[in-house]
C-alpha cells in the first residue's frame, strides 16, 4: 500500500509540474519536448552506432532538463519572472533555473545542413535528411530523419612523391597505418592518420614538422562502385626547416629559475654535457643529472623531453618544469641537420611548509570527536631533492551512541611520524637509469602512536619503515618495503576488559605485546585517471610476509613455548589482498561499477591469529554498507553478549566482498546510486571462543548481503556521500531466518568520496 501511495504521489507530482509548467509558455510558442535522429541505411553496418552518436551531437539547443517527469529549472525560471517572485523561487532559479527552450530556437534548416554535412565526412555522399515536427499541448518533438546510401570505401593508399629524407620516413610508416583497404572514408581518420605521421616524424627529429603540410586527395574516377584512390602529399610551400632532422647541440638547466635570475650573473657547472646555471647551488648536479634524459648530439624526440619533464616533476622539489627549446642555425641551407638548444627552467617550492588539518570524525561504532594534524615539510633538504616530513596528530572521541548498552567511553590518541623521501635507489649498485617514466625513491621513517581507551586499556605503537617506490607508466605503480617493523604493547587493562579477554583467546591474542617485522610489497595499476580509456580498471594488490627468517636470530623462547627476539614474541604470518575495481561506462554521465575484494591471511610458527592491525574486517561505508563498520563475521559467529561489540571490532584471516553500483545523474552535482554489497570475514583455523568462525565451503550462505540507495554532492571531484542501505542477509542469524526482504531495518552512512 505504502509503495503504491508513493507512485501515486509521484505522478500526482508530475502531472501538477507539468501542467505548471505549460500555463507559462507564450501562446505563440512550443517548447521543445524532444529532439533525434533516425537512419535508415541501403545496408546493414557494424559502425553506424559511431554516426549516429555523431549526428545527434549536432543537436542544438537540447530541451530543458527532465527530472521524473518535471521540468523543475524551466519552474524555477518562469516564476523567478513574477514581479514579486520570494528569496526561496531566486535562490532556486539562481542555482537551478534554466532558460525556456522553443521550438523555435531550434533551426531545422540549420541542423538539415549539419547533418548532411556529417554524413559527407563519413562517406555517405548524396544522402536524404528530412525532418518532421510533431505538437502536443504546447510541447513539440522533432525527429530529423536520414537515408544512406551505399558509403565510399578505400581501394588504395599510397605516397604521392618521394623526394627528401622526409619521405623516406613517411613512406616507412605507412605499414601502421589507420587506413586499411576498404576503410570508409571517414574524416576524423584522415585527420587522425595525419596526426599519426606528424608524430612519428617528431618523435625522428623533424621539430618543424607540422601536420598541416600534409594533403590527403582523393580520386573516384577509376571506380564505379563508389570505390576511390587516397594519395598522400606534401603542400608546395614547406619551409626548408621543416624538412630536416634537428639533434641537441646545447643543453642548459636552470635549478632555481625564477624571472628575476634572467637579469643576474649565474654560475655554470657542465657535466656530461650538461650546463647547469645557478648560484648558490641551489641543486647538486651530480644529483640532478641522473633525471635529465637530454644529451648533446641526441636527434630531437618529443617523448624524451615528455619523460624528462615528468622525471623532473617527480622528484617533488619544483612547482613548474618548463623546457623550451631555440633553433641554433636556421638559416642553414648546406646542413642535412639542423641544430638545437634546451634550456630547462626548473621553478622550486617553497623550501619549508607548515600544514594544519582540523577534523570531524564520527564512526558508525558510536565514537565521534575532534581530530588535528600538524605536518612539517623540509623540501631539497640535502641539495638533492630530498624531503623531511614530520607529522603530529591528536584527536579524541567519545562514544555518543553504539550497537550495545554501554555509552560513555571515550578514546584519545596521539602520535608523531618523521619521514625522510629520497628521489632516487639508495642501493649499492646503480639501477635507476631503468626507470624512465619517473623517478623512483627511497622512503624512511619511524613513528609513535598512543592509543588510550577509556576504562578499557592503553595501546602504544612504534613503527620503522624502510622501501622503494617507482612508476613503470601513468598507470603501474610499485612499492617494496624490505624493512617494515613495528612494535605494539598494551597496558593499563582494566579488569573489565580482562574479564572479556579472557573469555575470548582470539581477541587475547590480538592484544598481546608483538613484534611484527617482515616485507610488505604493493602493485597498482590504476587506469582511471586515463581518459582514453573507456572502461577503466583498478587493480590493487598487497603482499605480507612477517617473521619469515627471524628464528635465525632468536635463541629464546617465553613461557609459553613463543620464540622471542629482545624479549618480546615475533609475529609470523604471511598475508596477501587484491582489490579490482571495473568501470563499465553507460554514456558520459551513468556507469556501472563493480568491485571484487579478496584476503587470505596464513598464520604460523609463534602466531595463532594475525595482530590485529593485520587483520581484515569487514562491513561499513566503503564495505558492506547495510551493516556497521566492522561489524561483520567472522563467519557466523554471533556475540553472545551485545556489549562486546562495544568494545572491540570483529575480525579474521579471510575477507571475501563484492559490490556493484549504478550512479547516474540526478540534477546538476547532485548524484545518485543504487547499490548492493556482499561480504565477510572467517577465520583459517577453528576457535572454540568464535564458534561459526571458520572458512567452509558454505561461505556463499554466510555473507552478509544488503542493498540500498545514495545521493552525492559531487563538485569538481570533492564528494560527499550519503548513503540508506538495507540487509538482506544476517549470516549471524539461524539457518532459515537469515533472509529478509521486508525492508524494515536501514542504516545511513555518510562518508567523503565514492566507496570504490
Amino acid at each position: 500500500m505504502k509503495l503504491k501511495a508513493t507512485i501515486g504521489l509521484l505522478i500526482a507530482l508530475t502531472f501538477i509540474s507539468s501542467c505548471s509548467v505549460r500555463r507559462f509558455v507564450p501562446e505563440d510558442k512550443y517548447l521543445l519536448r524532444s529532439a533525434s535522429v533516425s537512419m535508415e541505411s541501403e545496408e546493414k553496418r557494424g559502425d553506424l552506432g559511431e554516426v549516429s552518436s555523431e549526428l545527434n551531437a549536432v543537436l542544438k539547443p537540447q530541451p530543458n532538463s527532465v527530472f521524473l517527469g518535471m521540468r523543475l529549472g524551466l519552474l524555477y525560471h518562469y516564476k523567478a519572472q513574477r514581479e514579486k517572485p520570494g528569496f526561496i523561487i531566486r535562490y532556486l532559479n539562481k542555482k537551478f533555473g534554466e532558460e525556456p527552450v522553443y521550438l523555435s530556437d531550434l533551426d531545422s534548416a540549420r541542423i538539415i545542413e549539419l547533418l548532411d554535412n556529417r554524413l559527407e565526412n563519413n562517406g555517405f555522399f548524396h544522402s536524404n535528411v528530412s525532418s518532421k515536427t510533431k505538437i502536443k499541448r504546447h510541447l513539440a518533438s522533432v525527429n530529423f530523419k536520414a537515408e544512406l546510401g551505399k558509403p565510399y570505401e578505400l581501394a588504395t593508399y599510397q605516397l604521392d612523391s618521394t623526394k627528401g629524407s622526409v619521405f623516406v620516413e613517411i613512406d616507412s610508416t605507412l605499414s601502421e597505418t589507420l587506413l586499411p583497404e576498404e576503410a570508409r572514408f571517414n574524416l576524423d581518420l584522415l585527420k587522425a592518420e595525419r596526426q599519426r605521421i606528424d608524430k612519428r616524424l617528431k618523435s625522428r627529429g623533424y621539430y618543424n614538422f607540422n601536420e598541416d603540410f600534409l594533403i590527403f586527395e582523393a580520386d573516384t574516377n577509376q571506380y564505379d562502385n563508389r570505390k576511390f584512390d587516397l594519395f598522400l602529399r606534401l603542400k608546395n610551400d614547406v619551409p626548408r626547416k621543416s624538412l630536416l632532422p634537428y639533434t641537441l647541440e646545447e643543453i642548459n638547466v636552470f635549478p632555481d629559475y625564477s624571472l628575476n635570475q634572467e637579469k643576474t650573473e649565474n654560475d655554470t657547472i657542465t657535466l656530461n654535457g650538461i650546463n647547469f646555471i645557478q648560484n648558490p647551488v641551489f641543486f647538486k648536479p651530480k644529483r640532478m643529472e641522473p633525471y635529465i634524459l637530454l644529451h648533446k648530439g641526441q636527434t630531437y624526440n618529443p617523448d624524451t623531453s615528455r619523460l624528462t619533464s615528468s622525471r623532473l616533476s617527480s622528484i617533488g622539489a619544483y612547482r613548474f618544469v618548463n623546457i623550451r627549446y631555440e633553433s641554433i642555425n636556421p638559416n642553414d641551407t648546406t646542413s642535412d641537420t639542423l641544430k638545437l638548444k634546451a634550456n630547462i627552467f626548473l621553478s622550486p617550492l617553497k623550501k619549508r611548509s607548515v600544514r594544519a588539518e582540523l577534523q570531524a570524525v564520527t564512526k558508525s561504532n558510536g565514537f565521534a570527536g575532534p581530530a588535528m594534524a600538524l605536518v612539517y615539510s623540509n623540501r631539497n633538504l640535502f641539495k638533492g631533492g630530498e624531503t623531511f616530513n614530520l607529522t603530529g596528530n591528536l584527536g579524541y572521541e567519545v562514544q555518543l551512541g553504539s550497537g550495545g548498552t554501554t555509552t560513555g567511553l571515550s578514546s584519545t590518541q596521539f602520535g608523531f611520524k618523521a619521514g625522510l623521501i629520497v628521489p632516487r635507489l639508495l642501493l649499492p649498485f646503480n639501477i635507476n637509469d631503468r626507470y624512465l617514466y619517473s623517478v623512483p625513491k627511497t622512503s624512511m621513517s619511524v613513528g609513535f602512536d598512543f592509543f588510550d581507551r577509556s576504562e578499557l586499556y592503553s595501546l602504544r605503537s612504534l613503527n620503522l619503515r624502510f622501501g622503494y617506490n617507482w612508476r613503470k607508466n601513468r598507470a603501474v605503480y610499485h612499492e617494496v618495503n624490505p624493512i617494515s617493523v613495528d612494535y605494539v604493547n598494551t597496558s593499563n587493562i582494566s579488569p573489565e576488559f580482562q574479564e572479556i579477554l579472557d573469555q575470548n583467546r582470539f581477541l587475547q591474542s590480538s592484544f598481546q605485546k608483538q613484534l611484527i617485522a617482515g616485507v610488505t610489497y604493493t602493485f597498482v595499476w590504476n587506469q582511471l585517471a586515463l581518459a582514453e580509456k573507456r572502461n577503466p580498471i583498478l587493480l590493487v594488490a598487497n603482499v605480507d610476509i612477517a617473521g619469515s627468517g627471524l628464528d635465525l636470530l632468536s635463541n629464546k623462547t617465553n613461557d609459553e613455548g613463543k620464540e622471542t627476539l629482545f624479549g618480546t614474541a615475533y609475529a609470523q604470518y604471511a598475508k596477501a589482498d587484491f582489490n579490482f575495481v571495473y568501470n563499465y561506462r553507460l554514456s558520459s554521465s551513468q556507469r556501472i561499477v563493480a568491485r571484487l575484494f579478496g584476503g587470505y591471511g596464513l598464520p604460523y610458527g609463534n602466531s595463532e591469529t594475525l595482530p590485529f592491525a593485520r587483520q581484515f574486517f569487514s562491513g561499513g561505508p566503503s564495505s558492506v554498507r547495510a551493516f556497521r563498520t566492522r561489524s561483520l563475521g567472522p563467519g557466523t559467529y554471533n556475540p553472545s553478549d551485545a556489549d562486546q561489540g562495544s568494545f572491540f571490532d570483529r575480525s579474521g584471516d579471510i575477507r571475501l566482498e563484492a559490490n556493484i553500483e549504478y550512479r547516474f545523474p540526478i540534477y546538476s552535482f547532485l548524484k545518485g546510486a543504487l547499490f548492493a554489497d556482499a561480504g565477510n570475514v572467517w577465520l583459517t583455523k577453528e576457535n572454540s571462543d568464535l564458534p561459526g568462525g571458520k572458512f567452509s565451503s558454505d561461505f556463499m550462505n554466510e555473507l552478509g548481503v544488503g542493498v540500498g540507495a545514495g545521493m552525492r554532492v559531487d563538485i569538481q571531484n570533492f564528494v560527499i556521500r550519503f548513503d540508506l542501505a538495507t540487509p538482506l542477509n544476517k549470516p549471524y542469524l539461524p539457518r532459515g531466518e537469515r533472509f529478509s526482504a521486508d525492508f524494515k531495518e536501514f542504516l545511513f552512512n555518510f562518508a567523503i568520496g565514492y566507496p570504490f
